[in-house]
């Protein structure tokens, strides 16, 4: 297992010595970010520089290429303004989901208000309906499956969240504050992610008919 404090701090290091006072925000995300880290999870990194150009990728390209463990970082690099800008609804989930490392992201706060939840929440599950149509039709794919249950975890923070105004970063925590056919859904995920192996026609449908429920209830 990763020791991701000590990788952190040469990470964060060398991005210091890169780009120095042009690092606007450096966070962790997915499971190192909430302390549920497996031998197999990736590093999800998040880097806002004050502008970013073609030069940067390229430079930041070749600053994880030097890191240990290069196979398993991942995430997501921006511009300032242009995160400043994002879609409200996009920036839910990419706000609660993010431990900062550098910096903060609370200025994003303003944009996030009730109705880019309600967004979130509606493109998150129309997004998982046409998957699970499209793979039941044409890929027949266990990984896209696994992957839309993981989204699907993601809307049901959505939902909690509005229910409740509480994040609950750990999925578990949401089964009591859903609904039975919702915590069934999240009981999937969790096992898919704890390595069950996947029955694709009866979790294919579930899925299926909770985003089909969900798009068309009535608020």
């Amino acid at each position: 297992m990763i020791e991701i404090n000590k990788w952190m701090e040469n990470y964060l290091q060398l991005l210091q010595k890169k780009f120095g006072e042009r690092l606007w925000f450096v966070g962790l995300q997915g499971s190192y970010g909430r302390g549920e880290a497996t031998p197999d999870s990736d590093i999800d990194l998040v880097v806002i520089l004050d502008d970013l150009e073609v030069s940067d990728i390229e430079a930041y390209h070749a600053l994880v290429n030097q890191m240990p463990n290069r196979e398993k970082i991942c995430g997501f690099l921006s511009g300032r303004e242009e995160i400043l800008n994002w879609e409200p609804a996009d920036l839910f989930q990419f706000f609660y989901d993010t431990k900062p490392m550098l910096g903060t992201l609370d200025v994003l706060l303003a944009n996030i208000d009730g109705e880019a939840v309600d967004r979130a929440i509606k493109t998150g599950v129309c997004n998982i309906y046409h998957g699970c149509v499209h793979n039941m039709l044409f890929e027949k794919s266990e990984d896209i499956l696994k992957a839309l249950y993981k989204s699907a975890s993601f809307v049901m923070q959505a939902v909690v969240f509005k229910k409740t105004g509480k994040y609950m970063h750990r999925q578990k925590d949401l089964c009591p504050l859903v609904s039975p056919e919702e915590e069934r859904i999240i009981d999937t995920f969790l096992a898919l992610k704890a390595g069950r192996t996947p029955e694709f026609v009866p979790m294919s449908a579930a899925l299926f008919q909770w985003a089909k429920n969900k798009i068309t209830e009535q608020e």
